[in-house]
């Protein structure tokens, strides 16, 4: 991999997507750590500094991923019978994930990790958020190394070179009401004194390649209240300002379960008995009443939204017009990896919102914005919030984490900067109309292509093969 530049680095675009929008003639120039020092708008090019093939957006944070399911995606697209009354759902699928979940070692999740961040950094992600649950060996017998999962996670990323944010999941019960653990969720389990032990561990590692440690209670129905609590507080004991992520009314039957167990809705009794703020990003949420969207938004957290894999799973339609009003966050996960690409699922996003209100250009900002500027402007803040580090735009203080567009494609040729964003996000293959993508100035994927990606190709092929064959 290329290495970094020990002075820093510089890159001069024609069209360049700012956090203030659209600017022309931008040069960029960033520190030995990747920190953008300088923005320069409206002046030539000096002599000897590299130009951007294309239009220059920020590198999008993924803020939502189970690496070892990249190795699962695909493969439970058929109906079956099912105890559920023939009904495939989301909770079908989560039976059949289990069982494949059972068989990955760290050895195995290095493979299918590093591939897949290969594969988000070729689509446009420069940071990723690993909610990252699967702790143990095969039956739940914990490793001579505790922190063997979790490390195999960091290398992966060190190695493909993308940001990392390392949310080891909190996980304790089946059930509303702290219902005792299934078997095949054993490899998920940590007492909670055991899991701040496992955060102090990992943290001298997750620092020392310039990631950030955060918290996932996985959710409520698998945190029982007390230990959420005393969860909540170890991390903030640990940094006060880690990010702490859980997924949260995903589906109705979650939902109408919490209400049968609290008589409360899931974002409701959270809001009321936890302290939500900024540092929290809430997962999917995607079936709240009105009065919880008010509140939510309030608090300042992140909503979570993973599009592909909300449509993959049949979990339904979170409510952006409602959110947007009311001025809440939100970025973008690729969760299950059913799709591994952020402009897809910026497309995905709004088709929902147009196929649920037969409106078009929903999530555009305002009358006469262009919606594929607006959702990446709002996309990449959010994401950045939730992830927990300084890449929020192509700004002074942030990391130098940024993609350049073909010019050249055909379905951008001849386009003027915005509209060639609009044609990548609407009217390309995706993927195939990006060019370069730095992650803190260093360049991870060139003319399309990132260094590792055949290597790294081969390696999950086999990986998936064999955890076929075991499963």
């Amino acid at each position: 991999m290329a290495s970094k530049p020990a002075a820093g680095g510089h890159l001069f675009a024609n069209d360049a997507l700012l956090p203030s929008g659209w600017a022309r003639q931008v040069l960029l120039q960033w520190d030995a750590s990747g920190r953008i020092t300088q923005v320069s708008v409206g002046a030539a090019p000096p002599a000897g500094v590299p130009v951007a093939p294309g239009p220059l957006l920020p590198g999008m944070p993924n803020l939502h991923s189970h690496a070892f399911q990249r190795a699962f995606a695909g493969l439970t697209e058929y109906r079956a019978p099912y105890p559920e009354g023939g009904q495939d759902s989301f909770w079908s699928w989560r039976r059949l994930m289990y069982r494949f979940a059972a068989h990955i070692t760290p050895e195995s999740l290095e493979a299918i990790a590093t591939w897949l961040y290969v594969e988000m950094l070729e689509a446009g992600y420069t940071s990723v958020c690993e909610f990252h649950y699967l702790h143990h060996g095969q039956g739940g017998k914990p490793y001579a190394d505790d922190t063997a999962l979790s490390l195999a996670l960091l290398r992966a990323a060190r190695t493909a070179g993308i940001g990392m944010t390392l949310l080891p999941v909190l996980y304790q019960s089946s059930g509303f009401g702290g219902q005792a653990p299934r078997a095949d969720q054993a490899r998920f389990l940590r007492s909670t004194g055991n899991m701040l032990s496992l955060l102090e561990q990992l943290a001298t590692a997750t620092h020392a390649q310039g990631a950030v440690l955060g918290l996932a209670p996985h959710s409520l129905r698998a945190v029982p209240p007390e230990s959420l609590r005393e969860a909540v507080a170890g991390i903030t004991a640990l940094d006060a300002h880690a990010p702490i992520h859980l997924h949260i009314a995903e589906q109705t039957q979650e939902v109408e379960d919490c209400i049968a167990w609290s008589g409360q809705r899931p974002v409701q009794w959270l809001l009321d008995h936890m302290p939500v703020d900024a540092r929290w990003c809430l997962v999917h949420a995607t079936h709240m009443a009105p009065a919880e969207y008010a509140a939510a938004a309030r608090t300042g957290a992140v909503a979570g939204l993973c599009p592909s894999t909300e449509a993959n799973l049949g979990d339904g339609l979170f409510d952006m017009p409602r959110w947007l009003r009311q001025g809440g966050a939100w970025g973008l996960g690729s969760d299950s990896h059913a799709c591994v690409n952020a402009a897809e699922e910026l497309m995905l996003l709004e088709y929902g919102q147009r196929l649920h209100l037969r409106q078009r250009n929903v999530l555009a900002s305002s009358a006469h914005a262009q919606v594929a500027t607006a959702m990446t402007l709002q996309a990449v803040r959010g994401g950045a919030q939730a992830a927990g580090r300084p890449v929020a735009g192509l700004a002074v203080g942030q990391q130098a984490d940024m993609l350049a567009l073909d010019a050249q494609h055909v379905a951008l040729a001849g386009l003027d900067a915005e509209r060639m964003l609009a044609a990548h996000v609407f009217a390309s293959q995706r993927g195939s109309a990006l060019h370069s993508l730095w992650v803190a100035g260093v360049p991870r994927v060139v003319a399309g292509r990132h260094p590792l990606h055949d290597a790294a190709a081969r390696a999950f092929v086999a990986t998936r093969q064999a955890l076929l064959a075991a499963a």
